[in-house]
């Protein structure tokens, strides 16, 4: 196994996370002042950057690396929990999430985009976590920057781009007791996925993003077995909260990740609960550690 830079950095980190880990059993800018839902999408993404942080300083940032403790629940077909930690990094356009767990049936998960390609780690031989299959097949959301929000380099919103994705604003929506403003996501390049994004209407901050998608009952070989089939229903949703100011950049410190799947034989929902405490900024990363199938 070859060593690198996030692995180094991912193991100083752990083995100072390890005694709260195994406790678990298994600003906006003052542009104008805004009347209900009248906002352009402009002026909410002008808003959104300025609420993370001076202009220079995020300018300044080119990689970020951040690790917490994570608890993984799963609820439905079997239940249970796991606890263990999460490393988030990010430079330009690469984005990587992984979790190690103290776990032999469920060790860790790993995703990662290099800026081309799109990978997931496998925890058995040709066989990969639920969230780590639902995202590969769904895998627009990582390659436009949109999974993880303001945590990574890759936030799509530092730098807009029309041409990439297309942002529609409208209405609001209370989110944990906050009024916010709703935003449909749609990528340039098509997705079977819907996704909605959610702003804080007084700070700005991104608070929620919600995917969602709905595969159709296949066909049977007969007419008794097609009305047997049914849709299967997805939906993920990303939660932030917890805000602090790491190096002049306002960030969430609470990361929660729920991921629901409604079919003919059940609900099963997956949590992933992320508090993230270490950020380190500036390191530089190795490439090749974004494409998470090589080590």
């Amino acid at each position: 196994m070859r060593s690198s830079y996030l692995v180094k950095f991912f193991a100083v980190c752990v083995l100072a996370l390890l005694p709260a880990v195994f406790s678990f059993s298994v600003t906006a800018n003052p542009l104008r002042e805004l009347s209900g839902d009248d906002i352009s999408e402009e002026e909410l993404i002008a808003r959104h950057v300025a609420s993370i942080g001076n202009g220079e300083v995020q300018k300044s940032i080119r990689s970020i690396t951040i690790v917490g403790t994570a608890k993984a629940v799963l609820k439905g077909r079997g239940s249970g929990e796991t606890a263990g930690v999460v490393i988030l990094a990010s430079q330009g356009k690469s984005n990587l999430i992984g979790m190690k767990f103290d776990n032999s049936d469920y060790p860790f998960e790993k995703m990662g985009y290099d800026g081309k390609e799109f990978t997931v780690g496998f925890i058995r031989p040709g066989v990969r976590t639920v969230l780590g299959e639902f995202l590969r097949i769904n895998e627009t959301s990582f390659k436009v920057g949109i999974l993880g929000g303001a945590l990574s380099t890759s936030w799509e919103f530092l730098n807009y781009d029309p041409k990439v994705g297309k942002l529609k604003c409208g209405g609001t929506k209370e989110i944990e007791g906050l009024d916010a403003y709703k935003c449909r996501y749609s990528p340039k390049k098509g997705s079977d996925l819907k996704i909605d994004l959610y702003f804080d209407a007084k700070t700005f901050r991104h608070v929620r993003t919600e995917y969602s998608r709905i595969i159709a009952a296949r066909q049977g070989a007969s007419i008794d077995s097609s009305a047997r089939q049914s849709e299967t229903r997805y939906k993920m949703v990303e939660d932030f909260a917890d805000f602090k100011v790491e190096d002049g950049l306002t960030l969430p410190h609470r990361y929660v990740l729920f991921l629901e799947i409604l079919a003919g034989n059940g609900t099963t929902s997956y949590e992933w609960q992320m508090d993230l405490s270490r950020f380190n900024f500036n390191n530089e990363i190795d490439p090749k550690e974004f494409k998470v199938d090589t080590y």
